[in-house]
């Protein structure tokens, strides 16, 4: 995951003074344009209008080196993005995905591991979502975050609540990082399993540690900034603290996060809505649990998205609530 500090970013559009219940300009006819917010580096992004647009959202990429479209070069082309965001288009969404720091169009905006917190990524979808009101004179925008992106969603919500009218999370993780990785290192033979959650006990507690060379892939020194900025998030006790709407969407051969996580998020406060989608994967594909045919589908871009999904989600954010 290579993403590069935020510092002295500046829109490529100027946010035009409207009031909060102003229109936003008809983009026209469906289409997509690549944008740039204009830093010293550029971190880019597609922005995909709708032939009537009565909504705008952002979605947040998830782990690794995940680009704007869902792919990444780990072997992952589901094309899981774009082609949410082509439904989305249809029911009259308009949306903004962007590539990561360090990853596609952005790569010249990566900067060393060690500079890496979990705020630069939070820092980043603010700014895009900046962008993506400057550009529609809207005073919120809808955020969509899939996987780790769900978490980024919930800490920008967090610090700006204003700016987001409400919050689709997607495969996304109901505990605590710090738990997820326990889950993970479960197999791990004695007494190395003992002496990891010690160092991730630590790391999560925001204190550095020694890291013995076995271990570097959690704990060696220029990873640690983010580890103690990742560790301790609990994405359930951000779910309770925010009061926009918020619709939570998972699938039930999921291998990375599972219906527990969804139920979790659920659970965190009154209001929450639950959809799951029954033999749909990590990429929002149908898939048997069953992991060599479920990953199978991971790389292959022309399988579409599960029936009914993106549908769910349009329906939400189009909803009246007034």
């Amino acid at each position: 995951m290579i993403i590069a500090l935020l510092s002295a970013m500046t829109l490529s559009a100027t946010p035009s003074p409207c009031a909060p219940d102003c229109p936003a300009p008809d983009p026209g006819p469906s289409h997509s344009t690549e944008v740039e917010l204009t830093d010293a580096n550029g971190l880019k992004g597609t922005s995909a209008g709708a032939a009537d647009t009565r909504a705008y959202a952002v979605i947040i990429p998830g782990s690794g080196p995940t680009n704007r479209d869902g792919d990444s070069p780990l072997g992952i082309r589901a094309a899981t993005y774009r082609l949410l965001a082509e439904a989305l288009a249809a029911q009259g969404i308009g949306t903004l995905r962007y590539d990561k720091r360090g990853v596609g169009g952005s790569a010249a905006a990566a900067v060393r591991e060690e500079d890496l917190t979990w705020d630069v990524s939070v820092n980043d979808a603010l700014a895009w979502i900046d962008w993506q009101r400057a550009q529609t004179r809207r005073p919120c925008v809808w955020v969509i975050g899939h996987s780790e992106g769900a978490q980024i969603a919930l800490s920008a919500a967090r610090r700006a609540p204003d700016k987001v009218c409400g919050l689709v999370l997607i495969s996304g993780a109901g505990r605590p990082a710090v738990e997820l990785l326990r889950e993970q290192f479960a197999s791990v033979p004695e007494p190395a399993q003992t002496q990891l959650n010690e160092l991730m006990a630590e790391l999560a507690a925001d204190r550095p540690v020694e890291c013995p060379p076995a271990f570097a892939t959690l704990c060696r020194p220029s990873v640690q900034p983010y580890m103690r900025s990742w560790l301790a998030l609990d994405p359930a006790a951000d779910v309770a603290q925010l009061e926009v709407p918020i619709l939570v969407v998972q699938g039930t051969t999921d291998l990375q996060t599972s219906v527990a996580d969804a139920q979790r998020l659920t659970a965190a406060r009154e209001g929450i809505e639950l959809r799951l989608f029954e033999g749909v994967n990590h990429v929002l594909k149908v898939a048997p649990a069953e992991r060599t045919a479920n990953l199978a589908t991971y790389s292959n871009p022309d399988l579409p998205l599960a029936p009914g999904l993106a549908e769910a989600v349009g329906e939400f954010i189009l909803r009246a609530r007034y």
